[in-house]
């Protein structure tokens, strides 16, 4: 009996061993620490020559590229984390830098680059192009940016800010973890001593970075000594300041329409007109074709008697007066897309500057469209540096800011001109088919308050209408007339409206019936103009602009002459 008893318990007991020694693989499976190493190049999503950027603490999609065992980036990386004033034209198949005093010019796949200084020699190239993607050296992004950057196997560290950070001790040898997790694939092996960044404290998890910028996980059980170090910036670059030469109190700018060369003969009207203005601005300038080549109606005498009346001159250059005489083909873009023909008009309107003693230069560039819009910031760059050096007022007229006319850029703007002047007007405008008012004060203060968020008050001017629009409305067809502030006032008497003081534009408004037609206006007058002039010193603006001289009244300018003085 015992004989057959024994082998019954041999394999029962051979049971329970197996099934115990089953359990605990079980468990040990379950509690162990996993040794898997991670795949690092599908962690990093690179392939070879590639490194993976970390910016800060956040992995960003954009790689970087190793050439050559330099270290590029991509423009759109650049412009989009780095710096916007790198430049390319893939034409001249050349990159530029505009700083506050000097154009920098470096050719595609060359070591050199030039300045105002000569030429100089970097070891690598600085600028080339792979397909159609143009790579700028890390290295030389860093001669005008404020970053540093570390390079590692498969990834790179970029730091644009520095602060101070939190920091944990590792207090055993230990991993860090893909994830959170003791199963999680293992990034890297860690030694006690080691210091980690906290980035993210959980409930026995924390995210933490490594000195090498691994970003990963490590048991809190792990970590000790609690700390703060502050980082240390970049001390190897040191921005440009951007100088600007002001007017004494406020602007007070009268434009001068001036359609040829008899025009000049009007300047003693306009003076014995334009009361209280301290700069006048002759439209004297208009692109004539695609190479940068402007008509000039310029007159040596007519600055000599501004000057001798006590006013500023500042010349207008603009795109639109030569195209719409004589019905010639004028590309903006053409022009300022082109570092050759751009460089052409910017030397020649500081040139023509110099030659007829202006005091300043006025760029009235309307109509861009959005793809000119960086060629037209370049523009502007390059000849703020010009008439920055030759001691030129540089300033230029906007549209009121909207979302759809931001790449005209006014941010960049208040940086690099000295002025910026809001056309306060066409808030309705000629041919829109659209009747309203020209510039009822919700739209100008709305305005005026986009802009000081991208412009310094002090630069910001805005400019007035001294103009109205008659609206006629028949059946479906809409039209209208220009009509002055100096005749307005004549035209509704003979009409016989009587307009009533609107609270919602801050304008007199009339409306009435003729000859089956309706006719609305919204007036501008002295009272209108006052209230306008009112919100503006409260804004605590730079000055005001007048379009234009020849169209106001003794009124309005007395206005103007009170706030110029204020």
């Amino acid at each position: 009996m015992k004989k057959k008893i024994i082998p019954v318990i041999v394999a029962l007991v051979l049971i329970l061993v197996i099934g115990v020694a089953g359990i605990g693989r079980k468990l040990l499976d379950k509690y162990s620490y996993s040794r898997e190493l991670a795949d690092m190049d599908a962690y990093y999503g690179v392939s070879e020559g590639q490194l993976a950027i970390l910016l800060q603490d956040d992995w960003i999609s954009e790689k970087a590229v190793l050439i050559g065992g330099a270290v590029y980036f991509d423009l759109d990386t650049v412009h989009d984390y780095l710096n916007e004033g790198f430049y390319v034209d893939i034409n001249e198949q050349k990159l530029l830098y505009t700083t506050a005093n000097d154009t920098v010019q470096a050719l595609f796949g060359s070591g050199e680059y030039t300045d105002k200084n000569g030429s100089h020699s970097m070891g690598y190239v600085i600028c080339q192009v792979q397909g159609d993607v143009v790579y700028l050296a890390a290295d030389y992004v860093k001669l005008f940016t404020n970053f540093a950057y570390y390079v590692y196997d498969r990834h790179l560290q970029l730091y644009t800010q520095w602060g101070e950070k939190q920091t944990m001790e590792i207090a055993k040898d230990t991993q860090v973890r893909q994830l959170g997790g003791i199963k999680s694939p293992v990034l890297r092996e860690m030694e006690k001593g080691e210091v980690v960044e906290l980035l993210e404290e959980m409930e026995t998890w924390s995210k933490v970075k490594t000195s090498d910028s691994i970003i990963g996980y490590v048991e809190n059980k792990r970590l000790t000594n609690r700390g703060t170090e502050t980082e240390v910036p970049v001390t190897d670059y040191v921005a440009e300041e951007y100088t600007s030469i002001s007017m004494q109190g406020k602007v007070s700018l009268g434009f001068h329409a001036i359609g040829g060369e008899g025009g000049n003969a009007t300047l003693s009207d306009m003076l014995a007109e334009g009361k209280g203005i301290n700069v006048i601005a002759p439209t004297w300038f208009s692109l004539t074709d695609n190479e940068g080549n402007f008509r000039s109606f310029a007159n040596a005498q007519y600055v000599e008697q501004a000057h001798g009346s006590g006013l500023q001159v500042w010349g207008v250059w603009d795109n639109f007066n030569y195209k719409n005489e004589t019905g010639a083909e004028v590309s903006s873009y053409e022009v300022l897309s082109s570092t050759t023909k751009r460089g052409k008009l910017v030397q020649s309107i500081v040139d023509t500057s110099t030659e007829y003693k202006l005091d300043g230069v006025n760029i009235d560039f309307e109509g861009l469209t959005e793809d000119s819009g960086i060629h037209y910031v370049q523009f502007l760059k390059e000849l703020s540096v010009l008439c920055r050096s030759s001691g030129l007022i540089l300033s230029v007229d906007n549209y009121v800011p909207f979302h759809f006319n931001n790449y005209y850029r006014l941010d960049i703007q208040g940086l690099v001109t000295d002025y910026v002047i809001i056309m306060g007007y066409d808030e309705h405008w000629h041919g829109s088919g659209d009747p309203g008012s020209v510039a009822s004060i919700n739209y100008v203060s709305n305005g005026l308050d986009k802009t000081l968020e991208q412009v310094p008050e002090e630069k910001v001017v805005n400019a007035l209408p001294f103009y109205t629009i008659l609206w006629k409305t028949d059946g479906t067809e809409v039209t209208d007339q220009y009509i002055t502030l100096n005749n307005v006032g004549d035209y509704l008497a003979r009409v016989n409206a009587v307009p009533e003081w609107d609270e919602t534009t801050c304008q007199n408004y009339a409306e009435w019936e003729s000859g089956g037609a309706t006719y609305q206006i919204w007036v501008e007058d002295a009272e209108s103009i006052s209230v306008k002039l009112n919100v503006m010193n409260v804004k605590n603006l730079g000055g005001v602009a007048v379009w234009r001289l020849g169209y106001g009244t003794p009124e309005a300018w007395e206005l103007i002459a009170n706030y110029a003085d204020s």
